[in-house]
């Protein structure tokens, strides 16, 4: 006979404080006792109280008008946990495989503000080959890296990359109506395209790295100069980055 084993117990403290920790980080704006106790079906008294005690302990920020909103310590706490991750190492096999199946350089980047940084590469094998060195940056508004990445956390990077959009080249997209619409589109099919943005006759194609609560943390790219890719090659290396872009997430969600 086969024992059933008991479900963990759950502090109900403890679940309650961080429900309140995470509606207050998906907040767009500041939220009161009232409101959040209503919409997590807790009472006020005890939705004061966990709130008070988030603050203390400097994940929640009281506000004059009475308003909480989260402060910026669960993101450096996500931070020191994406720091302790080897990427590189966790990506490797994907990077080797799309280096054997594209023959062109492959890169592994992370977000650093409104640019992205190649933390990895693994160079073309092509004659005409694309160039940036490891420890390069870019910015994140026109490579397929940083695009991806963009796409993954638009909502909340829209306004602050308006005012940054730089031109390059004649492919730059400058205009943020434009922007908005390729966005969109990456985010539908799960990679970015770049079409020669930062370097003349330059492509690359990207797409992001999750956790497992879906925050992009780094993404997967492929750049090859244009005359290396036949007419919608684009695409169809980016279903292998998209691929590619997903087993890593995987092996991030058990690493």
């Amino acid at each position: 006979m086969t024992e059933t084993k008991s479900p963990p117990r759950v502090d109900s403290t403890l679940s309650k404080g961080l429900m309140i920790l995470e509606a207050l980080s998906r907040a767009t704006g500041p939220k009161g006792v009232t409101e959040l106790s209503r919409e997590l079906d807790l009472t006020k008294s005890n939705t004061f109280r966990l709130l008070q005690t988030l603050s203390a302990l400097g994940y929640v920020r009281h506000a004059d008008d009475r308003l909480y909103s989260a402060t910026m310590k669960t993101w450096q706490l996500g931070q020191e946990v994406v720091d302790n991750l080897n990427l590189p190492a966790i990506a490797a096999p994907q990077m080797q495989d799309l280096s054997r199946q594209t023959a062109e350089t492959v890169y592994l980047a992370v977000p650093d503000g409104l640019s992205v940084i190649y933390v990895d590469k693994i160079e073309s094998t092509q004659p005409i080959r694309s160039f940036t060195p490891k420890g390069g940056s870019a910015p994140i508004h026109c490579v397929g890296t940083g695009k991806a990445l963009l796409a993954a956390m638009y909502d909340r990077m829209r306004a602050q990359v308006k005012e940054h959009l730089q031109r390059y080249t004649d492919q730059t997209i400058t205009s943020i109506q434009k922007l908005d619409a390729d966005m969109a589109t990456t985010q539908k099919r799960g990679y970015a395209i770049d079409r020669g943005e930062y370097r003349d006759r330059i492509y690359s194609i990207g797409a992001a790295i999750r956790l497992p609560s879906g925050r992009a943390i780094a993404a997967l790219g492929v750049s090859a100069p244009v005359v290396n890719l036949s007419e919608g090659q684009e695409d169809e290396i980016g279903d292998m980055v998209r691929e590619a872009a997903l087993k890593v997430s995987e092996g991030v969600a058990k690493a």
